[in-house]
């Protein structure tokens, strides 16, 4: 009998992981707009130590054994009929439609400068990365606003790699992290400042008109909260203005938001094929199934109903988790729900964590260099 065909729409952190793990099972057509994964994580490391970060972040799609029975296509995904399972793309500038028997959701969302759903050659995810760590490397004064992971975390690198720089970092609340255990806040607030970072709480952005936090900017911030202006050779803006991209989806199976319906089998409720994972899913209200290993539950699931098995549900947690600031000279500090931390030696995390834990037990192994040309540089 010929395998299944399933298309897993969006080859980023979370679509990735689930087309390695349906290809032992299912014939896997992957739709990416990238020549290969382009991680959304840990932006303050891809500013600060752009060639550490790409090592791990930025990975040829034939570097992953996992995808080797994959059919990787490189394409902008413009429409899906549910009723029919068919997805179209554009791909060398020609419209393709393909059949499927399941179709998993992954395209993730537009985040600032650094999440994109652009078609990019490797040319110009290189010219990108390079782009920004040179405006900031530049820039004698720092500004970061938002109070999430990704602010805090560039904020801290930043000031770690150039300690000469003045990072300041700007977010609404009495603390950042507001999704994390207050615990946490408390041990990185500490490491911010012991990096030297200028902490402004209780400060709200005033956004300018058609601007989405798309890029570097510099010059003046003005606050909702009435403070004085705010200057800075380069503003990063990292306050959570996140855009699903789900445009080539029907209106029918969105949320108010944008986001993609499920159930508690990350299921479209009306199309029992048809799944949904990582921040484009409207899973929780944290949209956790992106950090919480939910690849391998949405791959399970998409085989139990192809081959007639009840699925398995989702259970996602009430704060986020893991790391915030990346790894650093002293190693990598993890942060469980309840806020408490563990600290993973320098050494462990080079030679133990991330060839044997990550790429070889999360990724199932991971070349140095692709099967094919089109590698990052």
């Amino acid at each position: 009998m010929n395998a299944p065909k399933v298309i897993v729409a969006g080859l980023g952190d979370s679509g990735l992981l689930t087309a390695i793990h349906l290809a032992k099972h299912a014939d896997v057509v992957g739709v990416s707009s990238k020549p290969g994964l382009v991680s959304g994580q840990d932006l303050g490391s891809r500013l600060g130590r752009p060639e550490e970060w790409s090592r791990n972040y930025w990975l040829d799609f034939g570097q992953y054994r996992g995808l080797d029975t994959v059919r990787t296509v490189h394409a902008s995904l413009t429409a899906t009929d549910l009723d029919a399972k068919t997805v179209t793309w554009i791909e060398d500038g020609e419209s393709v439609t393909e059949a499927f028997d399941a179709l998993v959701i992954s395209t993730g969302v537009t985040n600032g400068f650094w999440r994109s759903p652009a078609l990019q050659s490797t040319d110009e995810v290189a010219a990108d990365i390079a782009l920004h760590h040179d405006r900031v490397a530049r820039s004698a004064r720092v500004m970061v606003v938002g109070g999430g992971a990704a602010a805090v975390s560039t904020a801290a690198n930043i000031a770690l790699r150039w300690p000469e720089k003045r990072v300041d970092l700007y977010f609404p609340g009495d603390r950042a992290l507001p999704q994390h255990h207050p615990r946490t806040w408390k041990t990185v607030r500490r490491r911010l400042l012991d990096a030297g970072v200028t902490l402004h709480p209780g400060h709200r952005a005033v956004v300018p008109h058609d601007f989405h936090c798309d890029r570097i900017t510099s010059g003046a911030v003005r606050w909702q909260t009435e403070q004085a202006t705010s200057t800075a050779d380069a503003i990063i803006w990292a306050i959570g203005r996140v855009r699903p991209n789900s445009g080539w989806l029907p209106s029918e199976v969105l949320d108010v938001d944008g986001f993609v319906r499920v159930n508690r089998y990350l299921q479209l409720p009306e199309h029992p094929a048809v799944f949904a994972v990582g921040d484009v899913a409207a899973s929780d209200p944290l949209r956790g199934s992106a950090r919480n290993r939910a690849d391998k539950l949405v791959a399970r699931n998409v085989m139990s109903v192809l081959n007639g098995r009840r699925p398995h549900s989702y259970h996602p947690r009430r704060r986020r988790w893991g790391s915030v600031l990346g790894v650093q000279p002293d190693g990598l500090q993890v942060f469980a729900p309840n806020g408490r931390a563990t600290r993973i030696p320098r050494w462990s995390t080079d030679r133990v964590l991330q060839p044997l834990v990550v790429r070889r037990g999360i990724y199932g192994g991971v070349r140095d260099t692709p099967r094919s040309s089109g590698q990052p540089s």
